[in-house]
């Protein structure tokens, strides 16, 4: 079964077609981090503009790589939610309008769904059950996936999401938008050991929250310069990203070896984090846990993980018709 996939919720432009959830056929990103550099962050408003200027050049060219036309595809996908309201709506809009011209299947997908199946891409021998982490620009989150279209989270973020964290954190050590591949990079030249950074706790053991160790390392630089202080900004982005990193890490192997998994996966932008695969890596080796994680070019938002989870979204029945809409927010 050959999906195109649509993918819009935040600041890419993508469109693949993926076979039977495994097979990548074609994998097309258009991004606009370097106009949402200017401002620091993602405006919604441009976002949205950007994606009517550039899908259905993107869908087109997904086609094309994928050698097809939109008759010879089964299906259309469609990422509904989470993510920023009017950037999905694009997405949306175009893929019904794709399916009703063309009569096809509309297959609606959660975001978070998507980001875990681009473990089924690089591991084509990875099947539920098993517990996932999903960290990323506005998720973090502890899963038991039970299979693939049923899931139950036992640890979230309570308030900003560890992608969120780096940005923000980032921002104020100097370092432009994303600030996530900024803070990685510098941290090859610091000491992680050099500050001291709180471990937030919170009331499930497998919940997180990243605000106050972002308010943290903001403080920290505001203070210094106040004082005419040096700040090592390589050490302080190294503390940072090990500090994020082990947190997440540490619950997240906690939660496998309470429940008794012995087989995981972790997705997810913030799943491109050399120190995060590191320690994971490491830690899940150590408990005789079997670690699967996405190539760097699967861990960003891309169409080949929607046309991946799509798959099975289509096996379980879940078909939606004209009246899907977007949304901002929705739990698995």
């Amino acid at each position: 079964m050959k999906i195109l996939a649509i993918e819009s919720s935040c600041d890419e432009t993508a469109a693949a077609v993926v076979e039977d959830g495994r097979r990548v056929l074609s994998n097309i990103v258009a991004t606009q981090i370097d106009e949402h550099k200017l401002y620091g962050g993602v405006v919604p408003e441009i976002a949205s503009r950007r994606h009517c200027e550039s899908i259905t050049a993107v869908v087109d060219e997904a086609l094309s790589q994928a050698g097809m036309t939109l008759a010879e595809t089964d299906a259309i996908a469609v990422t509904y939610a989470p993510g920023l309201i009017g950037a999905l709506l694009v997405g949306v809009n175009f893929a019904k309008g794709l399916a009703l011209a063309a009569g096809k299947p509309l297959i609606p997908v959660h975001h978070i769904k998507g980001h875990i199946a681009a473990n089924y891409i690089a591991h084509p021998e990875l099947e539920p059950p098993y517990l996932c982490l999903a960290a990323s620009g506005g998720h973090s989150h502890i899963m038991r996936v039970y299979d693939y279209t049923h899931f139950e989270t036992i640890g979230r973020t309570l308030d900003d999401a560890a992608g969120e964290a780096f940005d923000k954190a980032a921002r104020a050590m100097g370092f432009p938008y994303p600030g996530g591949v900024h803070i990685d990079k510098a941290s090859k030249n610091g000491d992680s050991r050099k500050y001291k950074l709180p471990h937030p706790k919170t009331e499930n053991p497998y919940d997180f929250s990243f605000s106050g160790l972002k308010t943290n390392v903001i403080n920290l630089v505001h203070n210094a310069a106040q004082k005419g202080e040096q700040i090592d900004v390589n050490s302080l982005a190294a503390s940072f990203q090990f500090t994020v990193a082990d947190i997440l890490s540490y619950k997240f192997v906690h939660a496998a070896m309470e429940y008794g998994y012995k087989t995981a996966a972790l997705a997810g932008g913030v799943a491109a984090n050399t120190t995060l695969r590191e320690l994971m890596t490491d830690r899940c080796k150590k408990q005789g846990i079997r670690l699967y994680v996405p190539p760097i070019s699967l861990c960003g938002d891309n169409a080949a993980m929607i046309g991946a989870q799509a798959y099975y979204e289509y096996l379980a029945g879940n078909i939606s018709d004209g009246s899907l809409n977007a949304a901002a927010t929705m739990p698995l």
